[in-house]
């Protein structure tokens, strides 16, 4: 799927496909750069799905320092175009976390209420440390001050789509980042 797929459905392009990738390239070695080489088990890089699959997979592509992957599936969305800031499990890790350096890879950091409840989560399970990579972060709307190590894009409070992130479960294939036309989800 690409914007000429989206028709009239496409607003405008936030951040291509060329300058994601670019990005998560510098963010990887940063990562190689942080991580403890010499810690008894590989990092462990946890997605939290269905968002951040586009970004896990890219990203850990990158990475250079040995990991293991897992998923996590948390929502606090629902069908909504707003976090309700209740967080729910759907899928816990198959993985333990004691003794273990975690990177979290989330799609788009909002409120950070997800990712401050994820990250104590994480480190109550003994974590030897919680790091955060998010491919979008939106600072207007950060409701509690959750450390992000690595960010992709700072973007605006605007809904976007595309790169893992839907909409009822649409657009998630897009290669870029976008923004709906405000008729796609009802907005005025």
């Amino acid at each position: 799927m690409d914007a000429k797929d989206m028709g009239a459905d496409l607003d405008r392009i936030l951040v291509t496909e060329e300058q994601m990738h670019t990005r998560l390239r510098e963010i990887a070695a940063q990562i190689d750069a942080d991580v403890d080489n010499t810690a008894d088990s590989p990092l462990l890089a946890v997605g939290v799905l269905r968002g951040a699959v586009m970004v896990m997979a890219d990203l850990t592509r990158y990475i250079h320092t040995p990991l293991e992957m897992d998923w996590m599936a948390v929502s606090s969305y629902g069908n909504s175009t707003k976090s309700s800031g209740v967080v729910r499990i759907l899928k816990d890790l198959d993985t333990e976390v004691a003794g273990r350096d975690v990177l979290v890879v989330e799609d788009v950091v909002d409120t950070g209420l997800t990712l401050d409840w994820l990250t104590k989560n994480l480190a109550s399970r003994g974590a030897r440390s919680v790091r955060i990579a998010a491919a979008l972060r939106k600072p207007e709307c950060l409701k509690v001050n959750v450390q992000v190590d690595y960010v992709g894009f700072d973007i605006p409070d605007e809904f976007v789509v595309g790169y893992g992130l839907d909409y009822q479960q649409r657009y998630r294939n897009l290669p870029f980042v976008g923004t709906l036309a405000p008729h796609v989800y009802g907005a005025e």
